[in-house]
């Protein structure tokens, strides 16, 4: 019977991230063709796979209506070239939507139900703001399962705040600026733009290509993020500035069991250890990452001192750092977004869970001495989710070296 380590991280790609609304740069363009350029890229690259050979598609959303509904898994598959007999399904769990494709994949490639398959995620912000057009039930707040604001992260992050007095928006300020800064070296040095597919876009007035992200701020400061508003709070400590925006993007990536990779001549860029979802009150849903890596930990038999990188997602620099102060690991350690994060890329909702695993396995390669890593992300309705990776260029040799 295959076993969770025989899941392999094949490969992840993702469009550039752009800034939701008309001035966005993917203003014009569909959220389904967002995800299909990404499929495509991904399959490119991928080449010597016989697309009939990928046994499940799944792809997520977490406002599945209009352009970024009907069952994206099988319809993206379909507009991206697979064969029609691949069949692919459509998820939800907010923020952690790719990632739950991901994980869900693992699943049936774990249990000997698939050998290959692509799981990503598409946020068309712009199009479809996050809970446009659902009906919630009245009863979540009549009967006090939440508070009444719950459902706005920004007034979850605040709260955070409240329940972690040491974490000051001068530290959210500070980790907002580094992550900027890391983002822009990373860029610079060439270290995203191998996993970045260009998309062809409708500007209106002729057709341009996206090759590039629209949210990152290099020239951000400390001054400029003090002078924000704070606009789910009165003198609050949530700014725009501190947290993700709102913003377009698609992410794909290729898994396999480790016997179909060999099979298909396809490289292993990460193995999969151990993955947990844990849920948290919907008030503070940005602590939710801290019990989902407690629980993958706990089935991996590893302990937080085994975890040699990070990649967490940065919805609100709070949550980060509640997390890193969960664990003792100080706010600049270069092991923990060292390429940068959210607050600067972007965080286009179900499709950012495959950015943080891309960035993971990229840096996997340039770092033999580390053999474990983390993605991990807070999610909408108080939910944490994490998944531990092992690295396969691991070597002891490296690792002595770095001590």
């Amino acid at each position: 019977m295959p076993k969770a380590s025989d899941v392999v991280f094949v490969d992840g790609v993702r469009t550039p991230f752009g800034r939701a609304g008309e001035k966005g740069v993917f203003w014009k363009t569909r959220a389904d063709d967002l995800a299909v350029h990404a499929m495509r890229g991904l399959l490119d690259r991928n080449s010597q796979l016989d697309g009939a050979a990928v046994d499940d598609v799944a792809v997520a959303a977490t406002t599945q209506q209009g352009d970024q509904g009907l069952t994206l898994g099988r319809t993206v598959g379909m507009l991206a070239g697979l064969p029609k007999s691949v069949p692919g399904y459509a998820i939800d769990r907010m923020c952690a939507g790719a990632m739950t494709s991901v994980t869900t994949l693992a699943g049936a490639i774990a249990f000997g139900a698939a050998d290959v398959a692509i799981a990503g995620g598409v946020e068309h912000m712009g199009r479809h703001p996050m809970g446009f057009g659902a009906d919630v039930n009245p009863r979540f707040v009549a009967e006090r399962m939440v508070a009444s604001d719950a459902l706005v992260m920004g007034s979850t992050a605040e709260r955070l705040h409240d329940r972690f007095p040491a974490i000051t928006k001068d530290r959210t300020d500070a980790y907002a600026v580094q992550s900027q800064q890391r983002y822009a070296a990373a860029w610079a040095a060439g270290k995203l733009q191998p996993d970045v597919v260009p998309v062809e876009v409708n500007t209106g007035s002729g057709w341009d290509i996206v090759s590039k992200d629209e949210p990152p701020r290099p020239g951000t400061t400390l001054e400029a993020l003090a002078a924000l508003k704070t606009p789910f709070r009165p003198h609050g400590r949530v700014t725009a500035g501190n947290a993700a925006g709102l913003n377009d993007g698609a992410t794909m990536s290729l898994l396999a069991s480790d016997a179909g990779a060999k099979e298909h001549g396809l490289p292993t860029k990460m193995r999969m250890v151990s993955f947990a979802f844990a849920g948290v009150e919907p008030e503070v849903m940005g602590v939710g990452p801290v019990p989902a890596t407690d629980k993958a930990l706990a089935k991996a038999g590893l302990s937080i001192d085994d975890i040699g990188l990070f990649e967490i997602n940065e919805a609100f620099a709070v949550q980060v750092l509640a997390f890193l102060d969960n664990y003792g690991i100080a706010q600049d350690s270069p092991n923990v977004n060292a390429w940068g994060g959210a607050i600067a890329v972007g965080h286009p909702l179900a499709s950012s869970g495959v950015r943080l695993m891309t960035q993971l396995a990229a840096q996997f390669a340039e770092r033999p001495d580390v053999e474990y890593g983390i993605t991990t992300m807070c999610i909408g309705l108080g939910q944490g989710g994490t998944v531990i990776w092992e690295n396969p260029n691991f070597s002891k040799r490296a690792a002595r070296k770095a001590a």
